[in-house]
């Protein structure tokens, strides 16, 4: 089975989606499950967590509809307003929807670098826990140094890095990122995808040699137990089709023993959103 644990959908609009930089105007369409059920299935996929890509209660809930509507969709990590003094009235309210596994906030857009340290940031994330909600950590690899103090502020909580921390691959740099990720894979509580790699390497002319090494180091560093299998769709599309990724990665994996690979393609996925 293969779980893909990091794709998104949405209905365009400008104002929602102003991330869409000059270079991804072929983003700057509608992406919806019709579309995500063909290329999945051509790419041997079985099921999805769909994921947060503006930050809505709005979202959330349409994304919720979306999952109770297409059984393949099998979780949906959604956006809540964390800093929100009403954080707890609305996680009761939203909680209360089996398909919603966890939440994520794009820290790396935040102009503040060490937002994620705020108190009232952390006072939202540490209500997750009492509703089996996973915390989805997206960044840049220059935020790690704070993103470990940040899950160390909350050692019951579980977190998932999304697309490796997004080292700079293009550049072919893997220090300091490895250090650190390693440092933060020293927390039993954090977990990895394997995704959103292409598009940090250049988008025309990357390969499967350039990000072997990267691969590498969240094996290392994060285990079997603890890594899972992301595509990034549609982002994805900026660097490559969906079968290329697919075919990448299951390359990555091709010598590992069949236990392992089950456990990246889909048993940590589902043990870790409960899925």
């Amino acid at each position: 089975m293969l779980v893909d644990a990091h794709h998104h959908l949405w209905e365009y609009n400008h104002r929602d989606y102003v991330w869409m930089s000059g270079e991804m105007t072929s983003l700057r369409r509608n992406f919806l499950v019709s579309e995500l059920e063909v290329v999945m299935r051509e790419a041997g996929v079985d099921g999805t967590v769909v994921v947060q890509a503006r930050q809505s209660t709005q979202e959330t809930e349409w994304l919720l509809g979306l999952a109770e509507r297409n059984p393949f969709i099998l979780g949906v990590v959604g956006w809540v307003p964390l800093c929100a003094p009403e954080i707890a009235r609305e996680l009761d309210r939203l909680a209360l929807r089996p398909q919603l596994k966890a939440v994520r906030h794009v820290l790396h857009d935040e102009p503040d670098e060490l937002y994620m340290l705020r108190d009232d940031f952390n006072r939202g994330v540490a209500l997750l826990k009492d509703h089996r909600l996973v915390y989805d950590i997206l960044i840049f690899e220059r935020h790690l140094s704070q993103t470990i103090e940040f899950v160390d502020r909350h050692p019951q909580q579980v977190f998932v890095v999304d697309h490796i921390a997004k080292p700079r691959i293009r550049e072919g740099a893997l220090s300091p990122w490895r250090e650190n990720l390693r440092e933060l894979a020293c927390r039993k509580n954090v977990y990895c995808k394997v995704s959103g790699m292409a598009t940090e390497a250049d988008w025309k002319n990357w390969n499967e040699g350039q990000l072997v090494p990267y691969f590498d180091v969240v094996l290392s560093a994060f285990g079997a137990d603890r890594l899972m299998f992301g595509s990034d769709w549609p982002v994805l599309t900026l660097a490559g089709d969906y079968n290329r990724w697919v075919n990448t990665f299951r390359s990555f994996i091709a010598e590992l023993s069949p236990d392992e690979q089950e456990k990246i393609c889909s048993t940590t996925a589902k043990t870790v959103y409960s899925l």
